[in-house]
């Protein structure tokens, strides 16, 4: 397997790598990740086409891409894996053509041929799926057979809409899984968040999809804005520091989940991820060190299931955290290059969900705020 990393800005591709570089002609899959303007208004597509006419072409839009270390807005970053014992079978769907993510999901997956399977990557629109929904759908089909692992693509901090493609010009709705195949492809995987937990764990009485209404009776909002306390006269904007941990059974980890709306009239909260009825919460609150220290212990995790150093690691992280660090958001992208070191190669986006296992032979989950990260090498 061999890599190359290149940077799309001003209508250019630059190479961003001066060792490990794909052959062009022989590179199988081309990810690319980018602000939604660029995508939408400017040749991308075409290029990467031009430039890779053999190779399976995945762009998404985003909010931020990352390219080793660096963390950038309004560009594409762009990696080109040539894969010399491993092959792909990249399908997709749109969610329009179905009644719901979870059957979007299950129809993805049935595209697929699990003969000599080794992993799927899931890279789908953030705007129009629901992203537990879309998750259920594939857990049902896969039954932990290989690892998922991928993420929901983003539109900045605007939360409007969202685009994919699969060879060819990205559009709203497209859900993307690219199979991997073959004994010899080595994936590794981890998801951290850094978040405190406090407050009580208290049960969901009241909630429809990924609304919640009411916890123990009380409503939702009103329960919140008490543990919020001077942070609850800046709602909505404040509830990115204080997304909810959320377990369905006892002896589950707890899935952080991002509050993206608040409806003062009905008192409830709608999250990016549904809330099941039953389930146990708990309030979380942001520590800008602990953020960064669980990309780094999401890297060192995912490092240590490895032989060596991996060829690609692949970075999505949560737009929450994003916003959240500020100017800071390059250091949990520099704590992940750090632990791998100059031999890997870092690629991805800021999302608007992640998906991932919590650990190895486990089906995969919906996460918020956190740093995911998939490595990719060949043995």
């Amino acid at each position: 397997m061999q890599t190359t990393l290149l940077l799309y800005n001003d209508n250019k591709l630059q190479p961003q790598n001066d060792t490990s570089l794909a052959d062009i002609a022989r590179s199988q899959l081309v990810l690319g990740f980018g602000g939604k303007e660029v995508i939408n208004e400017q040749p991308v597509y075409e290029e990467l086409k031009s430039t890779f006419p053999e190779a399976h072409i995945v762009l998404c839009s985003t909010a931020g891409e990352i390219i080793n270390k660096r963390v950038n807005d309004n560009s594409v970053s762009v990696a080109a894996i040539e894969l010399e014992k491993t092959s792909i079978q990249p399908v997709a769907v749109n969610i329009r053509d179905y009644a719901n993510s979870y059957e979007a999901g299950k129809a993805l997956i049935n595209l697929i041929n699990f003969n000599n399977l080794s992993y799927i990557l899931i890279i789908s629109d953030g705007s129009h799926v629901n992203g537990s929904e879309l998750v259920r759908g594939i857990n049902e089909l896969v039954n932990n057979r290989v690892p998922v692992t991928g993420g929901l693509a983003g539109d900045g901090t605007n939360f409007r809409s969202t685009v994919v493609g699969l060879n060819e010009k990205p559009s709203s709705g497209n859900i993307v899984a690219i199979p991997f195949y073959g004994k010899h492809f080595v994936v590794s995987h981890a998801s951290m968040g850094g978040w405190e937990i406090f407050g009580p764990e208290r049960t969901v009485t009241k909630a429809v999809a990924n609304q919640l209404f009411e916890i123990e009776g009380q409503k939702a909002l009103d329960l919140y804005k008490t543990y919020l306390g001077p942070y609850a006269d800046e709602l909505p904007g404040s509830a990115l520091l204080f997304p909810l941990g959320i377990k369905t059974r006892d002896d589950d980890a707890p899935v952080v989940r991002t509050i993206l709306s608040i409806d003062q009239d009905s008192g409830s909260m709608v999250f990016a991820g549904d809330i099941p009825n039953g389930s146990k919460v708990r309030f979380m609150k942001a520590n800008f060190d602990k953020l960064v220290d669980a990309a780094t212990h999401a890297a060192g995790q995912a490092f240590q299931k490895l032989p060596a150093a991996p060829q690609l690691a692949l970075l999505i992280s949560c737009v929450g955290r994003k916003i959240i660090l500020g100017n800071r958001t390059e250091e949990e992208v520099e704590a992940v290059a750090d632990t791998f070191g100059n031999k890997t190669l870092l690629t991805g986006f800021y999302s608007y969900g992640e998906i991932s296992p919590f650990c190895d032979n486990a089906k995969c989950e919906l996460h918020n705020q956190t740093m995911t990260i998939t490595t990719f090498d060949e043995l």
